[in-house]
């Protein structure tokens, strides 16, 4: 489609006898957020790995913007336009949130900086920097240290430092782990509105809001796409119920 930002093509990884992922193909459109679910075990790790860069599949390929990615690595995905944040924080804890802002401002540079903190001298990076911090409400926090910042402004964080590389599609892998009930819903408008800037593919458990945010939903389960389709579809899916909601849903 013409407006297909990012897609996979049959990619396949196996560990031993163990499919991780298998002839996957998905892909990701302007203006959504595709999110990809499934039981602990299926796959959803190892295919967001071959996404960005630091596994290689055994076969297949990745494309952004109609462009072949899949010779490149993390970071020349990163300043192609792949944003990422992780399911496990990876953030500097013990520098600012300016800091930690503006490292992704030079990666989006990936310019010859041998002492990055005298980057923060740097008017065009801090203004960079500035301005992502702004738009996920974190301006204000920007000389604190990042082990100050609570769980959900660590998550907002992560988006901060992704949009200093002004993506062309984010991966967000469980971006509401370890979130409350109301950090969750904080998080859940603030992606609602990401989209506009660029598209979302949301691998995510937590299920309310999947089905709050995703315009589509591909199932995968033992490294296979079972099933792929609106909310409503992949809710009365009965191989989807069978495989993963359960009749919950």
């Amino acid at each position: 489609m013409s407006d297909t930002v990012l897609s996979t093509h049959g990619l396949r990884k196996s560990f031993g006898a163990l499919k991780a992922t298998d002839d996957v193909s998905i892909d990701l459109r302007a203006g959504e957020i595709h999110a990809i679910i499934g039981p602990n075990g299926a796959g959803k790790s190892t295919l967001i790995k071959q996404i960005c860069g630091s596994l290689k599949p055994d076969a297949g390929s990745v494309s952004l913007l109609g462009h072949d990615v899949s010779d490149l690595g993390t970071s020349a995905r990163a300043r192609a336009g792949l944003g990422r944040t992780f399911q496990i924080s990876e953030l500097a804890m013990e520098d600012s949130v300016l800091e930690n802002t503006v490292l992704g401002a030079i990666g989006a540079d990936a310019g010859p900086w041998k002492f990055w903190k005298s980057a923060l001298k740097t008017r065009e990076l801090t203004e960079r920097a500035d301005a992502a911090l702004a738009r996920v409400g974190l301006l204000n926090e920007r000389d604190m240290t990042v082990a100050n910042l609570s769980h959900g402004q660590r998550r907002q964080l992560e988006v901060a430092i992704s949009l200093t590389l002004s993506p062309k599609a984010f991966i967000m892998d469980e971006p509401m782990a370890g979130l409350g009930a109301e950090g969750s819903k904080t998080l859940t408008g603030f992606l609602d509105g990401l989209r506009t800037e660029a598209p979302i593919l949301l691998v995510e458990h937590d299920m309310d809001a999947v089905f709050a945010l995703a315009d589509r939903i591909s199932v995968l389960v033992y490294g296979k796409v079972i099933a792929t389709g609106s909310a409503d579809e992949i809710r009365t899916s009965p191989d989807v119920r069978s495989a993963y909601l359960g009749e919950s849903a």
